[in-house]
């Protein structure tokens, strides 16, 4: 029987990886690897760094090339939904070229944790494993990381926080009833339309690694410096991660 391990590993970090996401990778019989495009080589290299820290061999890592996600028209959920099911296709072609048997333990690092803004548990869904079959192992998050990185506190005494992405940001504005945001998966930089008064922002790339860049203050002080930053960065190493807080008030 397959059984699929998917491992959140944090933000790249070596020190990130727990004991159990450890013994998961060393106890796997296949580790599944993407490769992106040419300018995100440096994160398949990070990957692969952690494998061979766990000692892992070469013989046990299957790579495939990440399909590219269309992005024209306004259709985006059907854009993403088509994506992973040809995500899913490169899985099954790797299982079924270096498993054939179909019995064995495949492990998928996943940045972060698999269950915050990653589509990994989706894509696995489409392989029909029953539930038993797979397994999640939570890893430290990129929100976590810029907290501590930055030694905020997430939320203020008794109040809520919301997790969201750059995209929702954009199109629907602040959120009523909350005075902290954390804003993933934004390439768009929709800090910089942001109208509401007295707003901190702290922002963090490449949280973890050696390479990592922190700014904060006041957003219209310095929101077109991050984004100076960010596009510089973005340019040297040809890939950028970065999350960031708004807290108002």
């Amino acid at each position: 029987m397959l059984q699929l391990f998917l491992v959140g590993i944090g933000t790249g970090n070596a020190d990130h990886i727990t004991k159990e996401a450890e013994n998961a990778i060393r106890g796997a019989d296949l580790i599944l690897l993407p490769h992106k495009e040419d300018n995100k080589a440096e994160l398949a290299q990070v990957r692969l760094s952690l494998l061979k820290k766990l000692a892992v061999g070469d013989d046990r890592i299957a790579h495939f090339d990440m399909p590219v996600r269309r992005q024209q028209g306004p259709d985006y959920d059907r854009q993403v939904d088509e994506w992973h099911d040809a995500i899913a296709q490169r899985w099954q072609a790797s299982l079924q070229t270096h498993l054939p048997s179909g019995q064995g333990r495949i492990a998928l690092l996943v940045w972060g944790d698999p269950a915050l803004y990653d589509s990994t548990l989706r894509i696995a869904s489409r392989l029909r494993l029953a539930r038993e079959q797979v397994t999640v192992i939570p890893g430290i998050t990129s929100m976590q990381v810029l907290c501590s990185a930055h030694g905020i506190a997430l939320n203020e005494i008794g109040a809520p926080f919301l997790v969201t992405t750059g995209r929702q940001l954009r199109e629907t504005g602040w959120p009523q009833g909350v005075d902290t945001l954390v804003v993933m998966l934004d390439g768009q930089c929709s800090y910089e339309h942001i109208t509401e008064p007295n707003v901190t922002i702290y922002w963090g790339a490449y949280l973890g690694m050696p390479q990592q860049i922190l700014m904060h203050g006041e957003l219209g002080n310095v929101k077109t410096a991050i984004s100076a930053q960010r596009q510089m960065a973005r340019a040297e190493h040809g890939w950028i991660m970065d999350i960031y807080l708004l807290r108002r008030g």
